[in-house]
């Protein structure tokens, strides 16, 4: 006979649990053993990840400078760069933007770590696409209708919204502060989030008011509406509740994105158990007026780099006064980066691969990834390539921050992505995670020759472990994948053929679970 999963019963058998139960709801049920059996699976944790959306494309070479590099950025970028001697230090060979001081203070405190290079291949540089395959965790070929938050939430809490509330799960599973939910809170079957409109919303929800309409006939539709509004949120009284348990916070910058994260330290200092929240910063689409003319420390970019930097530094001073920072990963994210080269409007144009920046006192500090490279002469066509994959961030904030297994991994993303060794003091982290690198300062792969003409040969390291080693061209699309298995202990030699490839900048890229390296390659005809 076979057996019933018990994720399954609770799908197909939740509607008819209060019959077993002498009428009893499934809320009530929530921490009786029988539940807790069915739900075997569950995580818990009290863990929060927070994720700021820097919608627009940020410019990652204006954000993080390669200072080794900074004299063949000033070449290809003329219009864009920023004076050396005004740039903030971090270390020897990189630098961040001087509008962003706060951020170099978290960083000096050790509560900052950025990974170099982050994307996908393939990039699309549309917007809207390129937004769907982050919030979703597809393949650039690949339609999903479902979001990596939401595919997490679904594992987590399934069959929401029936029986939701509940003791288990009283409060939202997710919310955004914004007025419309991104496709990543999509489950299978339902929205697995909120949305708190506005700082305006937030304030009026939870102080009763409802802001004032035009005493016409129109208006006095729009207050009944409001009210219905009001008053069909599932979950407006809970977070009512919670807000009103904190008396005071630590001052903010008067900012949009400010206020977005004021209200989410509110909400996790007054006992919320939403373990996801997801917050904006628009205007990064920096085509023109980037910078200046007369000083390209200032500017659009600059702006927005000061509303996050500020931003940032007051968050995480709140959650260190309410008690509540250890339990809070915070981390930015945006849909691509900009060209290497800078146009003739002070702006950058679509790009490839970017930083991502990670805050708070339980992340590992520090670079992560190396200083990206630009080809000699780039052309417009040229990009900064990849080095770590997006869902390898999304992989280890799931494994190694909320503790999800492998298996529970495998049900969310249909591929195994290398993690990172990001979260520090987490019980769940594996001991891989957890090894210092043996590698680093090591050169794991080589090619020659190189300028190449009709074929080149790559020769690299494996310590027993899987590899892939792929190529790429400048604008970051994949070619070919040179070689992918378990290799044996020792060095390896694979000759591939150029002779059909234009002439130009391509990128080899060497790939293990928890490591990745890789080197630029010139084609010549």
């Amino acid at each position: 006979m076979p057996v019933m999963k018990r994720r399954d019963f609770l799908k197909y058998n939740s509607l008819t649990i209060p019959s077993i139960a002498s009428g009893i709801g499934v809320h009530t049920l929530s921490k009786s053993p029988f539940l807790q059996a069915l739900y075997n699976e569950y995580v818990d944790t009290d863990k929060i990840l927070v994720i700021i959306n820097l919608s627009g494309g940020n410019d990652g070479l204006g954000t993080v400078i390669p200072l080794d590099i900074y004299g063949k950025l000033a070449d290809a970028r003329p219009e864009v760069i920023i004076d050396k001697n005004k740039l903030l230090k971090l270390e020897d060979d990189i630098a961040f933007h001087p509008s962003m001081t706060e951020l170099r203070n978290l960083y000096t405190e050790g509560k900052m770590s950025i990974v170099q290079g982050v994307g996908y291949p393939n990039q699309d540089y549309s917007h809207f696409r390129s937004t769907d395959i982050w919030m979703t965790g597809s393949d650039a070929d690949e339609i999903i209708y479902t979001g990596w938050l939401g595919r997490y939430l679904n594992l987590e809490y399934p069959n929401f919204p029936v029986d939701y509330p509940n003791d288990l799960m009283p409060d939202p599973l997710g919310i955004q502060v914004g007025y419309n939910l991104s496709v990543a809170f999509q489950g299978p079957a339902s929205s697995m989030g909120m949305v708190v409109a506005d700082p305006t919303w937030f304030y009026d929800l939870i102080n009763d008011e409802i802001q004032p309409a035009p005493n016409t006939q129109a208006g006095k539709k729009l207050e009944y509406i409001r009210l219905i509004t009001k008053q069909s949120q599932v979950y407006g009284e809970v977070i009512t509740k919670a807000a009103a348990k904190v008396a005071s916070q630590n001052s903010y910058p008067d900012t949009n994105l400010a206020n977005q994260l004021k209200i989410v330290s509110r909400l996790i200092a007054g006992g919320l158990k939403t373990r996801l929240y997801m917050v904006s910063l628009d205007g990064f689409d920096t085509h023109d007026n980037q910078v200046i003319t007369t000083d390209h420390s200032q500017g659009e970019h600059a702006n927005l780099l000061t509303e996050l930097s500020g931003a940032v530094a007051a968050f995480l001073k709140d959650l260190d006064s309410q008690g509540t920072a250890d339990r809070v990963l915070t981390m930015t994210m945006s849909e691509f980066g900009r060209r290497i080269i800078s146009n003739a409007s002070n702006g950058t144009d679509h790009g490839a691969s970017a930083p991502m920046m990670f805050f708070g006192n339980n992340i590992e500090p520090g670079i992560f990834g190396s200083n990206p490279n630009i080809p000699d002469n780039p052309t417009w066509e040229d990009n900064l390539p990849m080095q770590f994959d997006f869902r390898s961030i999304y992989h280890t904030v799931l494994q190694d921050w909320f503790c999800l297994s492998q298996t529970n991994l495998g049900a969310i993303f249909t591929q195994n992505f290398q993690t990172l060794p990001i979260v520090k003091n987490s019980p769940c982290i594996s001991t891989a995670t957890k090894e210092v690198n043996r590698k680093a300062g090591r050169s794991l792969i080589e090619v020659s020759p190189n300028p190449f003409t009709t074929y080149s040969k790559a020769e690299f390291v494996s310590d027993g472990e899987a590899i892939i080693v792929q190529l790429f061209n400048s604008s970051g699309q994949m070619i070919q994948t040179i070689a992918q298995g378990k290799f044996p202990e020792g060095k390896h030699s694979v000759t591939f053929e150029t002779e059909l490839l234009p002439a130009g900048n391509y990128f080899i890229r060497y790939q293990t679970q928890y490591f990745q390296q890789g080197k630029w390659l010139v084609k010549v005809r």
